[in-house]
């Protein structure tokens, strides 16, 4: 084909439209100019190549966005971008230095940093926040960023989404740098709506505390609004039972900030770091003419053994980690989901030793974890509230890859009689278990409720009421092990044959009865052994009458009356339990319509 073109063009002109023609009608082109008899350029539709070298040719793909082209060439972040990314880079900077100087002094990491040890492991997938620019008008008009007192970088609280050891998560953190990690109105927003998205995306939330309040010389506007920082409270309430709420204490969480921590589901305070409490030692002071410092007041000694408001103590920050990381193994991400399951291990001890570990005398003590790591698979045994009301274990494991939710007398401690501080722990462990869908294991070895004027003035039968209720609305698998004596209501509490179990199973040395052969003998012969003047010949007596009570209580009795459901061999449990929590994993159970219990 012969085109001509007016002169005046040039060899790069030609050689273009030579090109752009053969392409356009698929044959060879020719292109004169004017009446010359040569031709300025030749172009063959079949030649990939061309006088511009830099054509792409037409069978290869043209340049996606991400490559570079003509139409790129010298396109990049503009100054508008750049300005962005400074600020964004200020922000994530913190408060003042000289407070990020103090963080240092105390062992303790900045938030950012704190955030990267979460969320940046390999079982990280992403981590984003909202509100990162929160309050930046009222310390950071001009885009200067100076270093004054008064930077309060995402208003000193961070929230957004991650991933923590491959599960999605909501999170919230207090920046200690900015006003000692006080709230104020665009923080407290940032954390309702937090909360507000995890209560539509059932997933859990991870609450990071190192507060010291709300900023007081700052609280019109959010104190007491409609979704001020009480709202905090009642979205707590919301998400409770919902989603599991994980929080982890950092430093002083006083006053409003110190609900946040009783409300999760698990709190866990760091050593030497931590501390919670309705006010401050110099408001307690001017209060109560109380002289005591802030540990003493609210530290993990406090709420780990006297209230019992901290479920764990870690030793240091990368401890609390792993322990949040452990922790979540055995729950849900909502109250929707069964809890996650894992491959089958074998028990750290063998179960051919449950046998010689419980003693047959029923006053002599042992240690029932013995037993427990003879039952759960190795390694999965996670004990909380180890230091409150130790005569009763709650504790997670699992059993053949199974989680369950341990409740068992601990013989080692009081013998196992069963106090308010003990009751009031396994009430709240059986009422989350059963909320997150984890099924309960109880592990019975008690005389029962501790009788006492100490006890009633600190509330044993309030305290032992709310375990009762909480076995009782429990609608998961529970298994109960009559491990040896189940005495008064004490078998009651632990999920006796009453309480709805799937199975009541009893090892060969379990007794179940009112009371033990001690009390019985001298609540009921007391007045006949009395009447007796040979000594010897009262001893032979109470002697006889011990061993037929005894006889008349023992699990043998138990089941040859359908008591218990079967006697097992001790190195059969673990084995029993897995093959019972398997066939009743899928059970259906119900309560009563109605709009609510009132005992819990």
């Amino acid at each position: 084909m012969k085109v001509r073109i007016s002169a005046g063009a040039s060899d790069e002109e030609a050689s273009a439209i030579a090109a752009a023609l053969a392409e356009h009608v698929g044959e060879t082109v020719e292109l004169y100019a004017d009446d010359d008899d040569e031709p300025l350029a030749v172009h063959d539709a079949t030649d990939d190549s061309s006088a511009d070298p830099d054509r792409t040719p037409p069978s290869e793909p043209r340049p996606g966005p991400e490559s570079e082209s003509d139409s790129d060439a010298g396109l990049g972040p503009t100054d508008r971008e750049r300005r962005l990314r400074a600020e964004i880079d200020d922000i994530l900077e913190g408060g003042p230095e000289k407070y990020r100087d103090q963080l240092d002094e105390s062992d303790k990491l900045f938030v950012r940093d704190r955030l990267a040890l979460w969320f940046d492991g390999e079982n990280s997938e992403f981590q984003f926040e909202d509100g990162k620019f929160a309050a930046f008008d009222d310390w950071h008009p001009d885009g200067a960023g100076e270093e004054t007192d008064d930077r309060l970088p995402a208003d000193g609280l961070i929230t957004g989404g991650a991933t923590f050891e491959g599960r999605d998560v909501h999170y919230m953190a207090n920046d200690y740098t900015v006003k000692r990690g006080s709230m104020a109105k665009k923080g407290v927003e940032k954390f309702l709506r937090m909360q507000q998205r995890a209560l539509k995306t059932g997933k859990p939330v991870f609450y990071l505390m190192d507060s010291s309040g709300g900023r007081i010389d700052q609280q019109t506007g959010f104190f007491a609004n409609r979704e001020g920082i009480g709202k905090y409270y009642y979205n707590h309430s919301m998400l409770s039972g919902r989603v599991p709420q994980v929080c982890v204490l950092y430093g002083p969480s006083i006053a409003g900030a110190a609900y946040t921590p009783v409300f999760a589901d698990f709190t866990i305070m760091v050593e030497g770091m931590s501390a919670m409490a309705i006010a401050s030692p110099r408001m307690v002071q001017m209060v109560t003419g109380e002289d005591i410092d802030l540990q003493e007041l609210g530290g993990p000694e406090v709420h780990a053994r006297e209230s019992g408001s901290a479920d764990l103590v870690a030793e240091d920050e990368e401890h609390a980690r792993e322990l949040v990381a452990q922790l979540i193994t055995y729950l849900p991400d909502n109250a929707d989901e069964k809890p996650p399951r894992r491959a089958s291990i074998p028990p750290a001890s063998s179960p051919a030793g449950i046998d010689a570990v419980v003693p047959q005398e029923p006053n002599r003590g042992y240690d029932m974890t013995e037993v427990i790591d003879r039952v759960v698979d190795d390694g999965s045994y996670f004990e909380l509230r180890p230091d409150y009301g130790a005569e009763i274990i709650t504790a997670y494991a699992r059993i053949d890859g199974r989680p369950v939710g341990i409740v068992a007398n601990q013989p080692a401690h009081r013998a196992g009689a069963i106090f308010p501080d003990a009751a009031e722990k396994a009430a709240e462990f059986i009422w989350k278990s059963d909320a997150f869908n984890i099924p309960l294991l109880y592990l019975c070895d008690t005389p029962g409720f501790m009788a006492g004027s100490q006890v009633e003035k600190e509330g044993i039968l309030e305290q032992g009421k709310k375990m009762i209720y909480a076995t009782s609305s429990a609608t998961v698998p529970k298994q109960t092990v009559v491990v040896r004596k189940a005495y008064g209501a004490g078998i009651y509490a632990m999920g006796g044959p009453a309480y709805d179990p799937e199975s009541v199973i009893g090892l060969p040395s379990g007794e179940i009865a009112i009371m033990g052969p001690e009390a019985a003998i001298n609540a009921v012969y007391a007045r006949k052994l009395a009447e007796i003047d040979d000594p010897e010949e009262r001893e032979r007596t109470e002697q006889e009458l011990r061993e037929a009570y005894r006889e008349d209580i023992d699990i043998h009795r138990m089941a040859s009356e359908v008591v218990i459901d079967e006697i097992v061999p001790p190195s059969a449990l673990r084995e029993e339990l897995a093959a019972r929590f398997a066939f009743y994993e899928d059970v259906e159970k119900s309560l009563p319509d109605k709009k609510h219990g009132t005992i819990l």
